[in-house]
């Protein structure tokens, strides 16, 4: 058996896997802020109660995910942090990238960099682009620096160093020195994070693991002893944003690689959802109670993306944020979850988000305190969520807390109707998802409506059919365990170390040798990572027509030659951007690898039983639809339902931990696995894109 948590904005899921027969119990419950471990030792003992087995028969590793590198850089919660930086770049970070992110907008907010400018120091030295030493270390500087850091109250320090991605000596000699004068103090140096190009995104890659490492690592050490706690003391591996997972003590020395941890998973779940199911393409929808996600997954796997903006100042600008060369599970993060707070702007205009009530004191609804009208209070009032069956009913709902909150801070625009305010909020909510998905898809060459969307985390299913219809969908897909999805995704994510370096090369200066060397010794900095030799190599390289400012990412293979390069190229670039230009001047910028450590992929079971009588399980309550109103519509509980169990709606289809809406005309559908599929009632206009037929 093994567990797994997901440490989530508002709620941190659970999963206990049993790898011999696939069944799984699942657990939600509140994040405690005030103590993390908390609720993971609550959550961890009602999954052993659930399944019946105490804490001895969990003998295999824990694996979670958290959202607290994310929250720590948003906030701004994380260490004093020092940069240690060439003689004359200490503006990099206010020089960034010269170009504004909104080109009209005279007051324009840029984010604070993360160490102040006091704190920033300058060293001589000079490395040229291929790494041959023009100016050599002034290591009595660096020793006066440490000095100064050390009467300063520096908790972290990074170091990034011009052109240390070609040559990290420098580094590693400032590293020597300040481990020496400042013990205690940890040091990230840019080479053995990031050691790619551009260095104002090196810098601040370097600069946010620096300044979230002693919160980080305070954070993993409280994980670990609510594992001792609970008697589940094994070996624990922590999720990373590009998809795989990592030992704990690589997470402490880089912890900015678990940015996307708890979102990663989830891509990495509804993966396998995919894969279960025969579905090529997937719009993955995972929406909890702070943020909604959205990625896209091809051929069973999510796309990772090797460039992350955290604390965007507009959260649909690129640019306005911090930016980070970390891999990342591409996907796109809008701020609409549950507990997104819904307001009248100055022009008496709604507005929903991106600010959440969180957990504590969370919406109207939980009785918690919270008096702002949330997401979760418009679902409430609209009949959406059960009272009396949230998180299967183990929390009840205040329907009249949800109502008042609504009326009180929504009313004047809505003739004090809160089911009007209501039915405001989730039109605004379900139009801003569908429009940022659409937005997408678009960027990255598709049409949405080609795809199916899977649906998991406690809010999207509400929202999913909705959303579908906007954007064009004919298929919704909501996973038996919709609720936990990113919990159960951290059980089936391989270990895995992703390494990368610039090596500028032109595909006419190709040797024989000249990608064995490179890969090669890529492979070897990722075996020493995962403690063994991998089983399997992933071979990527970012490419560039020369001349160009910017790459693109390409797949190639162990014995392929620059021609197989250049097709490779060619064929991603046609698909981007339409076009391949009559040009054969390419070269390769970044190499990478992915190198994966033997891991058995487990196999789910369905976990609903195979036949139960669902008549005496099936009520009724009012429930709001844009095309009837409030009506009257069928209430059920999923896990009571035989497979190929079927409907048309309205209707509301209940899981412990989620809830699925289905509108007016669609079809809702329940396979062996104990997945809903759900068949949009759209229009027919001309030639559909996408498969209609439901899997049962």
């Amino acid at each position: 058996m093994r567990v797994s948590f997901d440490i989530g904005g508002t709620f941190t899921d659970l999963v206990l896997l049993d790898e011999v027969t696939g069944r799984a119990w699942l657990g939600k419950c509140l994040t405690t802020y005030d103590d993390f471990s908390r609720a993971i030792t609550e959550g961890v003992a009602s999954v052993l109660a659930a399944a019946g087995v105490g804490p001895a028969d969990v003998d295999g590793s824990v694996v979670g995910a958290t959202t607290l590198v994310t929250n720590a850089l948003i906030e701004r919660r994380g260490a004093r942090t020092a940069l240690i930086t060439t003689a004359g770049f200490g503006d990099t970070l206010e020089i960034g990238r010269e170009w504004r992110y909104d080109l009209y907008d005279p007051g324009l907010v840029l984010p604070e960099p993360l160490v102040p400018v006091e704190l920033r120091f300058e060293v001589t030295e000079r490395l040229l682009a291929d790494g041959t030493v023009l100016t050599a270390l002034a290591e009595d500087e660096v020793h006066e620096i440490a000095g100064r850091m050390r009467g300063s109250g520096v908790e972290s320090v990074a170091v990034c160093l011009i052109n240390s991605y070609a040559d990290a000596r420098h580094e590693e000699r400032i590293g020597e020195i300040l481990a020496e004068a400042l013990p205690g103090v940890p040091v990230t140096l840019s080479s053995r994070l990031a050691p790619v190009i551009r260095e104002y995104e090196r810098t601040v890659t370097a600069l946010a693991n620096a300044y979230v490492r002693p919160v980080a690592g305070e954070h993993f050490a409280d994980i670990e002893r609510a594992l001792v706690t609970s008697g589940t003391d094994r070996p624990l591996k922590l999720m990373q944003s590009n998809g795989g997972v990592a030992s704990v003590p690589t997470a402490r020395e880089h912890p900015l690689r678990l940015l996307e941890s708890g979102p990663a998973a989830g891509a990495l779940g509804a993966a396998a959802i995919g894969r279960q199911l025969g579905l090529d393409q997937l719009l993955a929808f995972d929406m909890g109670g702070t943020t909604a996600k959205v990625c896209i997954i091809e051929n069973h796997e999510p796309t990772v993306h090797h460039g992350f903006e955290v604390g965007r100042v507009h959260r649909l600008k690129a640019g306005s944020g911090l930016p980070v060369s970390m891999p990342v599970v591409d996907m796109l993060e809008i701020g609409a979850g549950g507990g997104s707070i819904a307001a009248l702007d100055d022009l008496g205009l709604l507005k929903v988000g991106p600010h959440s009530a969180g957990s504590r004191p969370g919406p109207a609804g939980y009785g918690l305190g919270g008096d702002r009208p949330t997401v979760t209070d418009a679902d409430i009032v609209l009949g959406y969520l059960d009272p009396d069956y949230f998180l299967g009913g183990r929390m009840s709902l205040d329907v009249e807390a949800s109502a008042r909150a609504m009326t009180e801070k929504l009313g004047s625009a809505f003739g004090g109707d809160p089911v009007a305010a209501a039915a405001g909020v989730a039109r605004v909510v379900d139009e801003h998802m569908a429009l940022a998905i659409q937005v997408h898809a678009t960027e990255r060459g598709y049409d949405p409506r080609g795809f199916t969307m899977l649906a998991f985390g406690g809010a999207a299913p509400v929202h999913a059919a909705r959303v579908a219809r906007i954007l064009g969908l004919r298929r919704v897909v909501v996973p038996s365990a919709a609720g936990v999805l990113s919990a159960t995704g951290l059980l089936i994510a391989p270990p895995m170390a992703e390494m990368s370096r610039t090596r500028l090369t032109e595909l006419a200066d190709f040797t024989d040798g000249t990608p064995a060397g490179i890969f090669g010794a890529l492979v070897d900095e990722a075996a020493a990572e995962l403690g063994e030799a991998p089983e399997r190599v992933e071979r990527y390289v970012d490419m560039r027509f020369v001349g160009q400012g910017f790459e693109i990412e390409v797949h190639v293979g162990e014995n392929d030659g620059p021609d197989e390069y250049l097709a490779a190229f060619g064929e991603e670039y046609l698909r981007i951007y339409g076009v391949r230009p009559e040009y054969t001047r390419a070269e390769v910028v970044n190499w990478r690898v992915r190198a994966f450590a033997a891991f058995t992929r487990p196999q789910l079971a369905r976990t609903v039983p195979t036949s139960t009588s669902t008549t005496a399980a099936q009520r009724t309550r009012e429930v709001w639809f844009p095309e009837t109103g409030l009506t009257q519509a069928p209430v059920l509980r999923l896990l009571e339902l035989p497979a190929g169990f079927r409907l048309v709606g309205p209707a509301v289809l209940q899981l412990p931990e989620s809830t699925a809406v289905i509108g007016p005309g669609d079809l809702a559908e329940l396979d062996e696995h104990g997945n809903l599929h759900i068949s949009i009632d759209l229009p027919v206009v001309g030639e559909a894109s996408a498969k209609t037929e439901v899997t049962a």
